[in-house]
């Protein structure tokens, strides 16, 4: 369980404003939720942002910005709001106090000053107000290659992100052939890993909140590194000074783990609250499902946060039913997903989560249950029963692939 405040600064002045920003992502558990460079529209990013501190700045125009301090405190009492400025006069400051800032701080900041000022503001706010949330990380592993533990992985992570109350980032733990990005049509040149790595000795909220990638669901992406020469410089080290931020500012986090269970993946599996593996019911994947359990009981007991999900239930090629896969493996299948081949290949090819492209289908409304189940809070809210299924929109990557309805 973590304490993370949540930031929102004004300024005209957009140097200041940025050095400020700099100054301020610089100190833990500090995270900025927005900015705006206008005091009338201030307001508004508070409304839509919901940060605990607002971060006013009164050198362009001091009596806006007083105005606005009332404004805030008016119809946002929850935000807590700290005025800076580089006047010493008291004047300007009992002002802002008496607008209803509970701190003053005088530019150029001295940083133990401002610790102190924010620690005052954390410690005086109703703990009822304050954002401490326990993070659950779920980490999605595949019993082998093509069972569709991506596919999981990512259309959970967007069902969960859209859940306004939550905040979702997926990590693409296979720096090799992951292809998380080609699943939700996402930039192919965004940050990665490694961008994380080559700047791991001054990694903070700051850094982390550029390398992300903010997808239209909600979700954000940290994908695989572009350049397979680049793999080796992400170690253990990064991973969990990644997974230490992450589980700060976010809800949820998950992760799609290589199928190749290396150092990478098994702290990946550590830091979980819950490892779905994702298997079909044939014979060498149950074998896989014991082989890989039997490894993770002698790895600190991961075995316990295992929970089985069977994919593609109905396939043709099945060998084995529930009840005998069960007997095999030892313990019960916690989820079964039906086959809908076609559509997940639809989906896939034009980059499109299944909540968005067809959240009326059995699959979708079966991971949206699993959601509720592993999510921790109701999911029902992710999506409305009366939405009608839209077609998948055209991705970047594969636009000239014919839909399921045109291959008919």
């Amino acid at each position: 369980m973590a304490l993370l405040l949540r930031l929102a600064i004004v300024d005209p002045n957009d140097r200041t404003r940025r050095e400020l920003m700099d100054r301020f992502a610089g100190i833990d558990a500090m995270w900025f939720e927005g900015e705006c460079s206008r005091y009338e529209q201030f307001l508004r990013v508070i409304e839509d942002t919901h940060p605990d501190i607002a971060l006013v700045c009164l050198d362009s125009a001091p009596d806006r910005a007083i105005q606005l301090i009332e404004n805030i405190h008016a119809q946002a009492p929850q935000c807590a709001i700290c005025a800076i400025s580089s006047s010493n006069v008291g004047e300007q400051g009992l002002r802002a106090m008496r607008a209803g800032a509970r701190e003053f701080l005088t530019l150029p900041l001295d940083m133990k000053e401002v610790v102190l000022a924010l620690k005052k503001i954390a410690t005086r706010s109703d703990p009822s107000q304050r954002r401490v949330r326990e993070c659950t990380t779920i980490a999605v592993a595949g019993t082998s290659g093509g069972v569709g533990s991506t596919s999981v992985a990512v259309n959970l992570g967007s069902i969960l992100a859209g859940d306004p109350s939550k905040s979702v980032a997926l990590i693409d733990l296979d720096l090799s052939l992951g292809d998380a990005d080609v699943y939700l049509d996402a930039e192919p040149d965004h940050s990665t890993l490694v961008d994380i790595a080559e700047s791991f000795s001054r990694l903070d909220f700051d850094l982390l909140q550029r390398s992300l990638t903010k997808l239209k669901s909600g979700l954000f992406l940290l994908p695989r590194p572009q350049q397979l020469i680049d793999t080796h410089l992400v170690t253990e080290q990064v991973l969990r000074g990644v997974f230490g931020l992450l589980q700060v500012v976010f809800s949820h986090v998950v992760v799609d783990v290589s199928k190749a269970y290396n150092a990478l993946d098994l702290a990946a599996l550590q830091s979980a609250n819950t490892i779905l593996l994702v298997t079909q019911l044939s014979l060498p994947n149950l074998r896989n499902v014991i082989r890989l359990l039997r490894s993770f009981r002698e790895l600190g007991r991961l075995d316990e946060k295992v929970k089985i999900v069977v994919n593609r239930l109905g396939l043709e090629e099945e060998t084995v039913r529930r009840k005998k896969a069960e007997e095999i493996i030892g313990r019960e299948i916690f989820w079964e997903l039906p086959n809908e081949y076609r559509l997940m290949v639809d989906v896939c090819n034009n980059g499109v989560p299944l909540i968005e492209a067809a959240p009326r289908a059995a699959i979708t409304r079966e991971l949206v249950r699993l959601a509720e189940a592993i999510g921790g809070e109701s999911a029902g809210r992710l999506t409305e029963a009366a939405k009608p299924t839209p077609a998948p929109s055209r991705g970047r990557w594969l636009g000239l692939w014919p839909t399921v309805a045109s291959r008919r």
